[in-house]
């Protein structure tokens, strides 16, 4: 049977319809069509939105919850994610793989509307894309999308602008900072996907990272969310399939194994002129990951979380 992930997203839309009070959000009409789910811009926000925003961009196919955490004998909240379906919540819904412009407009878009799309290479991998004449999407932004953006998404999905809902937040926010921490499966997934890892072997994920502080800005929370990834965060992958090549794929898979890794993420970005694309793209995956082969008992575990550099990015003792 199908999972249509952007149904799936709009039915979680749906429920949050009759709790914006309970959930600090706010839900607005675009001119010229679509709605937007404001999760932290004019409105507060709050870690009941950020679970929500982050079940919306896995499509309702992952269990998301705060558990607790000790980074350095600091006991931040973790978030941990749970999926059975892996590829499609985390690389065809939750990847951050769509960039949106428009005149002043930046965002990075998640969440089921890409499939609709299909426009990234990475679905030429996966081989998952959707038709759907009612899209949702999530973007990690500081303002409100506009009337042209909508159109612009309407265009690629092959819907009407009165059919887009965008849910959104900046990174400097409580719901935008957690949405990005639930982002640990999905990047250890990724990585193996640029290693040209057969994702059909990956059967289940399970991963947790920290929920970093929110900082003063958004610059700033770029650099704590990508370290409760790459420093804090930890995976495991259930996967099928012969020993050799999982031994020789685990060590390259922890964020360890980049030329870039080992200074706060704040500290690299800034070395590369705030250029994304100049950074090693095999850095972006979590601190430690860990491959159980369900068909011979065997576990592969590489990397270690870093709670010195945690701390040092978090700005904590």
């Amino acid at each position: 049977m199908a999972l249509y992930l952007n149904a799936r997203a709009l039915d979680l839309v749906k429920e949050l319809e009759s709790r914006t009070n309970e959930l600090k959000i706010a839900i607005r009409d675009i001119d010229g069509g679509g709605r937007f789910v404001d999760c932290g811009l004019d409105v507060r926000g709050g870690l009941a939105a950020g679970l929500a925003l982050a079940r919306v961009c896995l499509a309702g196919l992952a269990e998301i919850a705060l558990v607790p955490g000790s980074i350095g004998g600091n006991g931040l909240p973790h978030v941990a994610v749970s999926t059975d379906h892996p590829i499609l919540a985390c690389l065809a819904s939750q990847y951050a793989g769509w960039a949106l412009k428009d005149g002043k407009f930046f965002a990075m878009g998640s969440g089921p509307m890409r499939a609709a799309a299909g426009t990234e290479p990475i679905f030429e991998t996966i081989g998952h894309r959707e038709q759907a004449s009612r899209v949702v999407g999530v973007l990690e932004t500081r303002k409100p999308p506009t009337p042209e953006i909508v159109a612009k998404i309407a265009a690629a999905c092959g819907a009407e602008p009165a059919n887009v809902t965008l849910l959104a937040a900046p990174t400097a926010s409580l719901a935008g900072g957690l949405q990005i921490a639930a982002r640990s499966v999905e990047t250890a997934i990724h990585k193996l996907a640029e290693l040209k890892f057969d994702l059909g072997r990956i059967v289940a994920g399970y991963g947790v990272a920290p929920l970093p502080p929110v900082a003063h800005d958004d610059l700033a929370a770029i650099g704590r969310t990508n370290d409760a990834i790459l420093y804090g965060a930890q995976v495991t992958l259930y996967v099928t399939g012969d020993e050799d090549s999982l031994a020789a794929i685990a060590p390259r898979v922890p964020s360890a194994a980049s030329a870039d890794f080992g200074e706060p993420f704040a500290s690299i970005f800034a070395r590369y002129h705030h250029d994304f694309y100049k950074i090693d793209p095999l850095l972006f995956s979590p601190a430690q990951v860990a491959l159980q082969n369900l068909d011979s008992g065997r576990t592969h575990l590489h990397g270690q979380v870093e709670p010195e550099i945690l701390a040092r990015s978090f700005g904590l003792p």
